[in-house]
């Protein structure tokens, strides 16, 4: 994610990606019942470099913010330079912010593993490495921990991945917006290498595997 990333790198990732797990093989949650307040909800996950992950999710119908930033370290740690260095606690994430009557907590998850990263992968995502780049679900409602934890044994149980699912669920303390310059940064910069080879095949397999879920579809 950083111009320190090599090309060969970025290019076997996007290679990885292009051989991803078909998501017309994931099965829509079991569990996914109703929040038990109305009104707009909020997610946190975390997935790897969140300039991928937070545009998979803007593209959603019913999802109307998606925010990159920073979960599960202290808020004198949230910022991009210290938590690079992969010793804060915090993973890059992004906050979710979408219409429970329009797109489900479990629709989310269900995107979140099929397309927006590999959750087979421990600390690290493509060529991203370290505990900053973990697969993370940070809850804050007991709804949504019960919906993580049963989709991913429904998961586990349908053999969907090869390798072990590597995602943590754990309860949010904070989420801290990463720096403006981060935001939105595939619309910014789409020809950025890293973007071209890692980021804009996730949102050509969302539009193949999931085009009645995008914006405008409905």
């Amino acid at each position: 994610m950083k111009p320190r990333i090599a090309f060969l790198a970025a290019l076997i990732s996007a290679m990885t990606v292009a051989c991803t797990v078909a998501a017309s093989r994931f099965p829509d949650p079991v569990v996914d019942p109703r929040p038990a307040q109305s009104g707009m909800q909020t997610a946190v996950l975390a997935g790897g470099c969140f300039w991928g992950v937070e545009a998979v999710f803007e593209r959603l119908a019913g999802v109307t913010d998606v925010v990159s930033g920073f979960a599960g370290g202290s808020k004198g740690t949230a910022h991009y330079e210290i938590v690079s260095t992969g010793t804060t606690g915090h993973a890059e994430s992004v906050q979710i912010t979408y219409d429970p009557a329009r797109i489900s907590y479990g629709q989310l998850l269900k995107v979140f593993f099929a397309v927006a990263h590999d959750p087979t992968e421990l600390n690290r995502q493509g060529p991203d490495e370290g505990t900053q780049y973990r697969s993370a679900i940070f809850y804050s409602t007991p709804e949504q921990q019960a919906v993580a934890q049963a989709y991913i044994k429904q998961l586990d149980a349908a053999k969907i991945f090869r390798g072990r699912i590597e995602t943590s669920v754990v309860p949010l303390q904070g989420f801290y917006a990463a720096e403006a310059y981060h935001q939105n940064f595939l619309d910014h910069h789409p020809d950025y290498p890293y973007i071209v080879y890692n980021d804009l095949p996730k949102l050509e397999h969302l539009k193949k595997e999931f085009p009645e879920m995008l914006k405008g579809s409905r």
